[in-house]
């Protein structure tokens, strides 16, 4: 199942189900998509009018990003509820014996350490985008700074999410298993929590002055 070529209605619907797939790290994926696509709208509109040039910059940055992030997202969406499935998968082998035993042992430490390395992909995306909304949300046309403050949530939402999923799946393997994650995981937190906090003043800011 494609979730990208469901309604929304199907989607959420899903989502609702009592099926593992999708869960949080899909739709923290698609929450990626809508603050990439709402990004994408405001810089539309700074570009569009000569009255916010000073935002022309920031706009053609985000632009840059945002655009392939969009298509981006549905791609991680699917990929991390096949992630998911491929670990259910990988604890139904044969374990008659000790080479099946180990056999299933590597095959479920691999389809988890992928079910982490995918929603850090969808992380590291909304860490990025989220780094240029507070410039967006100061120089961007004002009539919809209120957008960028909704992507800034949504890009937040996103990362958060996504690192909650990156960290049940590596507290799930040995140490040795996913280092540069593991190594990268505090930067990309902290790096998330400043510029989310970043764009909400910026958002406020703008709507105050």
């Amino acid at each position: 199942m494609n979730w990208m070529e469901m309604t929304q209605r199907e989607f959420m619907a899903a989502l609702a189900s009592s099926s593992p797939t999708p869960g949080g790290g899909t739709a923290a994926a698609v929450a990626l998509g809508q603050a990439a696509s709402l990004s994408i709208m405001v810089a539309d509109l700074t570009l569009s009018n000569e009255k916010w040039s000073d935002g022309w910059p920031v706009a053609e940055r985000v632009q840059r990003s945002a655009i392939p992030m969009m298509g981006a997202s549905g791609d991680l969406a699917q990929q991390d509820s096949d992630a998911f499935d491929e670990v259910m998968a990988s604890f139904k082998l044969p374990k008659g014996d000790d080479e099946e035993v180990n056999a299933r042992r590597t095959a479920i430490r691999a389809a988890t350490l992928h079910a982490a390395e995918v929603p850090y992909e969808t992380a590291c995306k909304a860490a990025e985008l989220l780094a240029m909304l507070p410039e967006l949300a100061a120089k961007g046309n004002a009539n919809a700074v209120s957008d960028v403050g909704v992507a800034g949530l949504l890009a937040s939402a996103a990362a958060k999410g996504a690192l909650f999923n990156v960290e049940i799946n590596l507290n799930g393997l040995p140490a040795e298993m996913g280092e540069t994650i593991r190594s990268e995981l505090d930067s990309v937190k902290e790096q998330v929590r400043t510029d989310g906090r970043l764009v909400m003043d910026a958002v406020r800011d703008r709507l105050n002055g």
